[in-house]
């Protein structure tokens, strides 16, 4: 494989597949508010913030992490300025006292928390104010959930970089146009082991983790619960579903546990890599040929979302589900005909599903996701298939996948923006 196209990959891995504690939207105001707090060296008199509609449609119903059971921005807001700590980043709240946690509540009951949307037509938009005395700090974040593009005290500029330094303008960068099925499946068969042991085995162990305690307790609408419940655990095919739906249970009920993200969501991360482990488990394939898969299954799914962007009309629990179907059909021994026939038959099934915002029923989407990956894979092992023209399903893989990235980014703009007005009331 050549070195470049295999660096890449190896770089969008580690880069990507990251540690986060809570849905990654209100993370993202805790990070920015510990920013401006930190940055303003005293707690604030005047807190405002302004947040793009996706922004705004993902926060609104997610509980937030050590904050007792709040949802919302407010709660956000408060917990970075109150528990939040900057160099921790996606887990900036990883740490909140419960003298804290009592103080969040305190200040959102204050109601002085000043809440607006970003007049810009970025999807990820995050700007943070505050002000203390003669005093004033303004943070923002734009494109991606940790891009940091100015930092201003006192109309003093401390920090600033280009926009779409780092933001990934929609996740084009250099390195993931490089992506490719053909790419990835060479190099999960390729890849040192050594080279990627660190951030799988930690995905294994953090995902694996929230998805036991999702099964254990109470958390949203108990999907996980409910589908072994009515299937048994004796079928792999439910275990499967049900361990990521518990995944998402857990995280979207504020459980104070961190998930390995992938495209910048955690919900993503999980249905990437839970169903593979339970399949290789049960497949008994052993580490090394799980280690693979989880490769193939996490770029496959950074690729599906490359074109659509990190927020959207447009569900990523689907993209994430075809790609554990695609690992899943790897690890039953499928070439790339076959692991490109997956992708293909899933993303013809599940493309319709919508995303309106974070809570309960993602945990549900993600349930349905994986069973199309899964009938996807079913499909093309009877030698069945969906056909270029079948609706927006084009001609071969990488052309099906950029017509779904054209429909998740550009053709759902007006969903999205029906959807958050529905969501506040409009």
């Amino acid at each position: 494989m050549d070195q470049k196209v295999y660096d890449a990959y190896l770089s969008i891995l580690k880069t990507e597949l990251v540690p986060a504690l809570g849905c990654t939207e209100p993370i993202t105001i805790a990070y920015a508010s510990a920013i401006a707090r930190e940055c303003l060296g005293a707690f604030p008199d005047v807190i405002q913030i302004k947040a793009s509609g996706n922004i705004i449609k993902n926060v609104k119903s997610v509980v937030v992490p050590g904050t007792n059971g709040m949802k919302g921005i407010e709660a956000a807001v408060a917990a970075g300025l109150i528990g939040g700590k900057s160099e921790k980043k996606l887990e900036v709240i990883s740490e909140v006292t419960e003298e804290e946690k009592e103080q969040i509540r305190d200040l959102v009951e204050k109601e002085i928390i000043e809440v607006g949307i970003a007049g810009s037509d970025l999807l990820l938009d995050v700007q943070v104010q505050l002000k203390k005395g003669d005093d004033s700090v303004f943070v923002r974040i734009a494109n991606a959930h940790t891009n940091v593009v100015l930092v201003e005290k006192n109309g003093v500029r401390l920090f600033e970089k280009a926009m779409d330094c780092g933001g990934d303008d929609a996740g084009l960068s250099q390195e993931k146009r490089l992506l490719s099925v053909e790419g990835i499946l060479e190099f999960a068969d390729q890849v040192k082991l050594e080279d990627i042991k660190d951030v799988i085995s930690r995905q294994i162990a953090y995902n694996t983790a929230i998805a036991d305690e999702g099964l254990a307790h109470n958390y949203g609408a108990n999907i996980g619960k409910v589908l072994l419940q009515a299937y048994g655990d004796q079928d792999v095919r439910v275990r499967a579903k049900a361990r990521a739906a518990a995944g998402s249970d857990a995280r979207m009920s504020g459980c104070e546990l961190p998930v390995i993200i992938n495209s910048g969501s955690g919900n993503q991360g999980i249905t990437a890599s839970v169903p593979v482990i339970e399949y290789a488990k049960e497949l008994k394939c052993g580490e090394e040929k799980m280690y693979r898969a989880l490769v193939l299954s996490n770029l496959i799914a950074i690729h599906q979302k490359t074109g659509i962007g990190p927020l959207s009309a447009y569900c990523g629990a689907v993209s994430a589900g075809c790609a554990s179907g695609a690992a899943i059909a790897y690890l039953n021994g499928g070439d790339l005909r076959t692991i490109s026939h997956t992708i293909v038959n899933c993303l013809a099934i599940a493309s319709g599903i919508v995303c309106d915002g974070a809570k309960a029923s993602c945990a549900a989407k993600i349930g349905m996701s994986v069973e199309a990956g899964l009938l996807g894979y079913l499909m093309i092992e009877q030698d069945q298939q969906f056909r270029a023209g079948d609706g927006i399903v084009k001609k071969g893989v990488e052309e099906t996948i950029r017509s779904v990235g054209r429909l998740g980014k550009d053709g759902m703009r007006e969903t999205d923006r029906e959807i958050l007005e529905i969501m506040i009331g409009k």
